[in-house]
């Protein structure tokens, strides 16, 4: 009996202890402290409602993959606004122009966390500062500017 406990519970293990392949959707960090969410919450719907955009809905995805994937929690929004205008030209829940506008996305809200994903993990745009980030995704230098200015409006610091 002895035997076959130990067994068992070397199987047991195995099974609880065997590590997860984590997608992007289900990845999440250490909760942010409520009043900052609020904060930013409340600024990034302010941001998208004054220029009209339907992204203002999607703000509380923003944060939750800025947060996720440890982006500043400007630079998706940013992104969304100068490529689709906070996602009023968005084709195919592409809000970002992800894939020079060919990348479709089944939902916003898997188009919003495959994006921050990527920004933050792939090869190309990993352990990048923002510079070098904005550079690899439009290497254009006006680009740069407007995704910077943009984020300076929604929020002068992160």
């Amino acid at each position: 009996m002895r035997k076959l406990l130990s067994s068992g519970l070397a199987v047991f293990t195995g099974v609880v202890c065997t590590p997860l392949v984590v997608s992007p959707l289900q990845m999440h960090k250490t909760p942010v402290p409520e009043f900052r969410i609020d904060q930013r919450l409340q600024i990034l719907r302010s941001f998208f409602q004054q220029f009209g955009c339907p992204a203002r809905d999607y703000a509380h995805l923003f944060l939750e993959a800025s947060d996720a994937y440890n982006l500043d929690w400007r630079l998706l929004p940013s992104l969304s606004y100068v490529e689709s205008t906070g996602g009023k030209a968005a084709h195919g829940n592409n809000l970002f122009g992800w894939d020079n506008g060919k990348a479709h996305f089944p939902t916003l809200a898997a188009g919003i966390h495959e994006v921050g994903y990527q920004l933050s993990h792939a090869r190309r745009f990993r352990a990048k500062d923002l510079n070098h980030l904005l550079a690899t995704y439009n290497p254009s230098e006006s680009y740069i500017e407007r995704v910077k200015s943009v984020m300076r409006q929604i929020s002068p610091t992160e």
